[in-house]
């Protein structure tokens, strides 16, 4: 359907003359990102650092500054209010109370005390202590590394080594670089952020695996072509359906940025930024590092040799046409 294209058919742009730009530009993001990261550090929410989450219900709309300044009262140190989907819901945060989990308590019984005499209903009270939440960084930590090194693996065996560094360099960075923007926005890092990172690896790697599986196809097709050629001809092969893909997952995620209210707002805006910096790095990234690794140009026919040389004329032809 040509209404559903946004890049035309045959398209023949250089994408491996712009690695002179690339390269060096996602370094240099990367780096500012691992620096911002261990000299600013990043926005923890609650479920890291500890503290209590109260969602209440209020009778009609619920009125802010006035929940705001009785809580601001009882000095409770950082405190969050913001409405909840409904505007009679009222999602609170406060931080960690010294004292441990009584501590805790006592600040959920005082806030009940001090909003009995209105009609408030609490539908949601969760305490969330520092033991657990230390818990909670090391297993989101975990999750990330052994996807990594199961993506490594898994391309490694489909694959060639150099496809499988490539593919983990190319995710990495886009890790890298969306820890970042968490660290320069000072988006609020939650469990909820740790899934937007753990889809972010998913969603990059699917594009970077689409992108190699065309290259490995056209490396036995044109087999007299130089390196670069064929990674430009691969590319250019698969930008339709990375440019509608990107595309439409990018629509989905911008309406729940712009609806779903704040609860989730950090977590889309992580994704858009993830599927974003994911199209870019399979695009300008991961085929580039082939050729920086030196793919050896028979090694990723080695499985199919046979199919390769019934191939062959018409492989040699093809070139010699280009």
């Amino acid at each position: 359907m040509p209404l559903l294209r946004l890049v035309p058919d045959n398209t023949n742009f250089r994408f491996m003359w712009l690695r002179k730009a690339s390269f060096p530009l996602s370094i240099l993001l990367a780096i500012a990102s691992v620096t911002l990261f261990f000299s600013v550090g990043l926005n923890l929410g609650i479920d890291f650092k500890g503290g209590t989450i109260i969602e209440m219900q209020t009778d009609g709309p619920a009125d802010i500054s006035d929940i705001r300044s009785r809580l601001s009262a009882m000095e409770l140190g950082d405190v969050q209010v913001q409405e909840f989907g409904a505007p009679d819901d009222v999602l609170i945060r406060i931080e960690e109370q010294p004292g441990g989990e009584l501590a805790q308590q006592a600040v959920v019984s005082n806030i009940r005390d001090t909003f009995a005499e209105q009609n408030v209903e609490f539908r949601r009270v969760e305490v969330v202590g520092p033991r657990v939440s230390g818990e909670l960084a090391q297993a989101g930590a975990l999750a990330v590394i052994a996807s990594l090194l199961a993506i490594l693996v898994y391309i490694w065996v489909r694959f060639e080594w150099q496809f499988a560094i490539g593919a983990i360099l190319t995710t990495a960075n886009d890790v890298i670089v969306t820890i970042g923007l968490f660290v320069i926005l000072q988006l609020d890092f939650s469990l909820s952020s740790i899934a937007a990172v753990l889809t972010i690896i998913g969603y990059s790697l699917n594009d970077t695996v689409v992108v190699y599986d065309r290259i490995r196809e056209n490396l036995r097709r044109y087999k007299k072509l130089p390196l670069a050629e064929v990674l430009d001809r691969s590319i250019n092969e698969t930008l339709s359906r990375t440019t509608l893909t990107s595309v439409t997952t990018l629509l989905a995620l911008i309406a729940l940025w712009a609806f779903g209210g704040e609860v989730i707002r950090s977590f889309t805006l992580a994704m858009i930024f993830g599927v974003v910096i994911g199209t870019y790095s399979s695009i300008f990234l991961a085929a580039p590092f082939l050729i920086l690794f030196n793919l050896r140009r028979g090694g990723a026919s080695k499985d199919e040799g046979a199919d390769g040389a019934e191939n062959g004329d018409d492989s040699d032809n093809t070139a010699a046409q280009v």
